[in-house]
């Protein structure tokens, strides 16, 4: 057991890939904790896809696309509020149409350009190829959010439940939205190395729905879903290094919903079984 445990962490590879691993799992679910209780799960699905855009365009200039990601990321956030604050659309289809819309130019600037960006790497991830580099950036950007987080966490949390209230009491509500914006569209750029662009939004919201299931408060759910998403992510790495043929991103997403069906099912408050198992003794005390 001890040389099952230890065998992976002779290579280096594996070493970067269980750091960045551990890295984003803790990062995801502390943003995707504030996705899930604002219903707005599906935004991070759109942010990731309209990224592809800014990354296109700063390959073909010789730039960091960091920098185009992030810029595309928050002009796909602010396409979204703008449609929804000048007509009636819903967010969800003001959501849809900018989904497809991003990630088509993204499709089209590839072509045009000519660009030789690897799609499979941007859509599944390639965690196993994490440079030192990759690990840096991503601890900054894990350091910077979950440090904010922690500053301004009761301002979050009366803009995340009484965006209203949180208004009349002056708060900076806009400051706020775009602060919040912009720790999505770093997560997600910090996360794409990882499990790519189609499998973050998973890792947004699988480990942080399962923390949803086992506690009530949300500093609880976040700390619950970063020890989820970082054992998952760990577990992923390790599946995909003894099961050759099994990509590591899809590996991580898997065990991620798997511990949420767990959780689904047997949670002590929320899960299904448990709470038929409950209901025979609820009604023997009601009969009596």
């Amino acid at each position: 057991m001890l040389n099952f445990l230890v065998e992976p962490w002779q290579y280096e590879f594996m070493r970067n890939a269980i750091a960045i691993g551990i890295l984003v799992g803790i990062l995801c679910p502390v943003v995707g904790s504030y996705l899930i209780v604002q219903r707005m799960a599906l935004y991070g699905d759109v942010i990731a896809h309209a990224v592809l855009p800014g990354l296109s365009l700063s390959f073909f200039l010789g730039i960091d696309i960091a920098i185009g990601a992030f810029i595309s990321g928050i002009m796909g956030a602010g396409t979204i509020s703008w449609i929804r604050s000048q007509s009636r659309v819903k967010v969800d289809a003001a959501m849809a149409l900018t989904f497809s819309s991003f990630f088509s130019v993204g499709i089209i600037l590839i072509s045009v350009l000519r660009n030789n960006i690897d799609l499979d790497s941007f859509l599944f991830g390639d965690i196993l190829g994490t440079t030192t580099t990759d690990i840096y950036r991503t601890a900054s950007v894990t350091a910077l959010i979950i440090i904010a987080v922690w500053l301004s966490y009761k301002e979050l949390l009366l803009y995340t439940f009484d965006r209203t209230g949180a208004e009349a009491m002056g708060l900076p509500v806009r400051v706020i939205h775009l602060g919040f914006m912009s720790a999505i569209t770093l997560t997600i750029i910090a996360s794409m190395q990882a499990v790519g662009v189609i499998l973050v939004i998973s890792l947004l919201v699988g480990p942080a729905l399962t923390a949803y299931l086992l506690v009530k408060e949300l500093h609880q759910m976040m700390i619950v879903g970063a020890v989820i998403g970082a054992f998952a992510s760990l577990s992923g790495v390790y599946i995909s290094f003894y099961l050759k043929h099994v990509p590591s991103g899809p590996a991580i997403v898997i065990v991620s919903s798997g511990l949420f069906i767990l959780a689904l099912l047997f949670s002590p408050s929320q899960g299904i079984l448990t709470q038929r198992f409950r209901l025979p003794a609820r009604s023997i005390v009601d009969a009596k």
